[in-house]
């Protein structure tokens, strides 16, 4: 099997154009990763990597996540701290639009439509760099509001020039956001894969020394203190772990239904065009990683909320809240369960319209066999897309709690509790098959074998 991908992998090579493409891309992963590195002039990355290797024992929290997505820029006090996340926020609140606005909704119908649409997500990022680049300048300048008490003072500027320093903090944030938007529309159109996607990706595996060092810390730890895990226990127990989460992962991703469409034979004008069977695939998790993503971000403010509440007003409730609401406490994993659910079906039902595919299919003599067209076909994909979404969010709920369990309840270091499931493990599984298929896609065309040709899912969900 090794031989037949290190085989498969040479052969990559051996095609100049895909050849061109792979180098590319990895020549501009390269450069953004550069980006998460350069750090913001007058202030102190130190006290930023302090703050976050002490919180590597205690929980990743709103700026854990945030850094997790920004590729480590966060915590070097990089101009990239913004990453790719306004891109991404402006391309999800615009697809949300055109499934509630008429007027969007039609102007991704028409030609070049989904031109204009692309200009009005790029014109929205600009905006929310510039918020987000605003509220980060300003929390480096009151550091003890977002990061806590014990940081520090982060600005190294003086008083009298800090107006200097939010002007460039934030011109230089957004600038770094908008080159990184730039560089992966190039790796989509000129290099291989999706290029917002693997910019995310390329920002999480670089996470990866770390999860060796925390690793390395469990079983050997330094100073000759013995060790509170055993190779043989615990780290077989990951081991094992580690290859069913990457595996569920694969199946759910690759998982879809496929639902029969018969097309008659029919004439448009002169022209008579054969009827046909083919098949629509549903997929089981169609939302991706958004229910996570969704509910995380959510959850994160009435914790923080309730807590500034009990400090202000000392009421014993809104402590209590604050401390049932605490990430791995049974109140929050309830919380963030039946949110991932309920994000699920939200997602289906703003970007999965049923009513569209079945007027379509009517209009090109399409029919599902069994099934009235129409309101009938409406109604069965609806029916469809119900059952196979609530096997996709079980899943996604499974995998977004292992982690908080082997961090909360086991101890592991949350460094190495972020691989074995959640947004991490989901984004890069994703990706990345995604990038083997479009590989596999021009080594087939030149008649070399591919990737996932005995790998592929199959079979009925």
């Amino acid at each position: 099997m090794f031989r037949s991908i290190y085989n498969t992998f040479v052969n990559c090579f051996k095609i100049p154009e895909l050849k061109s493409r792979i180098l590319f891309t990895f020549g501009i992963l390269a450069v953004c990763r550069v980006i998460s590195f350069i750090r913001i002039p007058g202030l102190s990355g130190t006290a930023l990597s302090n703050y976050y290797n002490g919180q590597s024992n205690a929980g990743g929290g709103l700026m854990g996540m945030y850094n997790l997505f920004a590729g480590g820029a966060l915590e070097h006090g990089a101009i990239g701290t913004l990453g790719i996340m306004p891109y991404i926020s402006a391309t999800i609140i615009i697809q949300l639009l055109t499934a509630v606005w008429p007027r969007l909704s039609k102007l991704a119908r028409e030609d070049g439509g989904r031109t204009k649409i692309i200009q009005y997500s790029r014109y929205l990022t600009v905006l929310l760099c510039l918020i987000q680049g605003l509220v980060f300048a300003i929390g480096f300048e009151n550091p003890d509001k977002i990061f806590g008490p014990n940081i520090g003072r982060l600005v190294l500027f003086s008083d009298d020039h800090m107006w200097w320093f939010l002007v460039q903090a934030v011109l230089l944030m957004t600038t770094a956001s908008m080159l990184l938007m730039w560089l992966g529309e190039q790796i989509t159109e000129r290099g291989i894969g999706n290029g917002v996607s693997l910019i995310i990706t390329i920002g999480i595996v670089a996470r990866l020394p770390k999860m060796f060092t925390g690793l390395h810390d469990m079983f050997i730890p330094a100073g000759g203190i013995e060790a509170s895990y055993h190779v043989m226990g615990t780290g077989l127990l990951l081991v094992i772990l580690l290859a069913i989460v990457i595996a569920g992962v694969i199946a759910i991703t690759q998982a879809q239904r496929k639902i029969p469409v018969q097309y008659a034979q029919r004439a448009v004008g002169r022209k008579m065009y054969a009827g046909g069977t083919s098949f629509m695939p549903l997929k089981v998790n169609y939302a991706g990683v958004m229910p996570i993503i969704f509910a995380q971000s959510i959850l994160m403010f009435p914790q923080k909320i309730f807590l500034i509440l009990d400090q202000r007003f000392n009421i014993a409730f809104f402590g209590d809240i604050a401390r049932a609401l605490n990430e791995g406490a049974l109140l929050y994993l309830s919380l963030y369960a039946l949110m991932i659910l309920f994000f699920s079906y939200f997602w289906v039902a703003t970007q999965f319209n049923e009513l569209q595919i079945a007027d379509d299919l009517k209009k090109n003599g399409g029919y599902i066999p069994g099934v009235r067209p129409g309101q009938g076909t409406s109604d069965y994909l609806h029916k469809a897309m119900t059952r196979i979404t609530f096997a996709g969010a079980l899943f996604l709920t499974v995998i977004a709690t292992i982690p908080i369990i082997l961090f909360k309840e086991l101890g592991i270091p949350y460094d190495v509790a972020t691989f074995f499931g959640g947004t991490s493990i989901l984004i890069a599984v994703g990706v990345l098959l995604d990038t083997m298929r479009q590989m596999e896609s021009h080594l087939m065309m030149r008649h070399y074998d591919g990737f996932l040709k005995k790998g592929r899912v199959r079979g009925r969900f």
